[in-house]
């Protein structure tokens, strides 16, 4: 336990003072309040484990959810105006969701530098959806208080590109595994399985961890608080292994 919390205690530090540079780096900005930064970061485990903090990113998420629609809002009101209200809404959903939130953190890598709780990290809470989210939308809040809509519009469009463009394409499928069956079967590369190789925790606080593959070769691994929410995510990365995401 005191190996535990000294490891913890140290990955806290380190966020402190030296990898929030490097999380900045990440994002194209670089934050005159660091604190915001570290609150960002502290997810509310933290806190009520005891590492030395008071804070969580729970009220920073709050804002960040409205920052985060504002922006996607306003460049779709400006750059789409062949959309009627109800496709602007319906296009909005699909960039802020959950899924969209935590493919971003996964692309800066996020979760290398989220403080969790020990239950969090034994339970697999760096690569859980909706942690990343959550945090996600937390950094989003950090940068509009720290440097305004301006600069928050700026890290939100850059991180989101690639997304806002699928999904205006229509490239944007939230049932990965109905895709993946009609890629697959399109592809005639074989019979996809799926296998729970893993559950995290507590039966009542339990994750999922499920692989999916072709024959011998594992396409994607996902992690769920159902099987279901496992298997889709598995299916998710093994889209993008597969090049039809991104």
């Amino acid at each position: 336990m005191g190996h535990y919390f000294l490891k913890n205690f140290k990955r806290g530090m380190e966020v402190k003072r030296g990898n929030l540079s490097e999380l900045e780096k990440r994002i194209n900005y670089s934050f005159k309040d660091k604190n915001l930064l570290i609150e960002a970061l502290t997810h509310s485990s933290w806190a009520h484990e005891g590492k030395n903090s008071k804070i969580s990113n729970e009220r920073l998420e709050f804002l960040g959810d409205s920052v985060l629609s504002l922006v996607i809002s306003e460049y779709l009101y400006k750059n789409r105006k062949d959309l009627e209200e109800g496709s602007l809404s319906k296009y909005r959903a699909e960039i802020v969701c959950e899924p969209s939130l935590a493919r971003c953190a996964r692309e800066i890598e996020l979760g290398n530098f989220l403080r969790i709780g020990k239950g969090e990290e034994l339970t697999g809470g760096r690569e859980r959806d909706s942690i990343l989210a959550d945090a996600m939308e937390a950094i989003l809040a950090a940068v509009y208080l720290d440097g305004g809509l301006e600069a928050a519009r700026n890290v939100i469009l850059e991180l989101f590109k690639d997304i806002i463009e699928e999904v205006l394409e229509g490239l944007i499928y939230r049932d990965y595994k109905t895709k993946l069956q009609e890629v697959v079967q399109s592809m005639e590369i074989g019979k996809i399985i799926y296998e729970l190789i893993e559950e995290i925790g507590p039966d009542h606080n339990k994750t999922f961890v499920t692989q999916v593959r072709i024959g011998d070769v594992i396409l994607g691994k996902g992690y769920g608080k159902s099987k279901k929410e496992a298997e889709q995510t598995a299916a998710m990365e093994a889209l993008i292994k597969l090049g039809i995401l991104k």
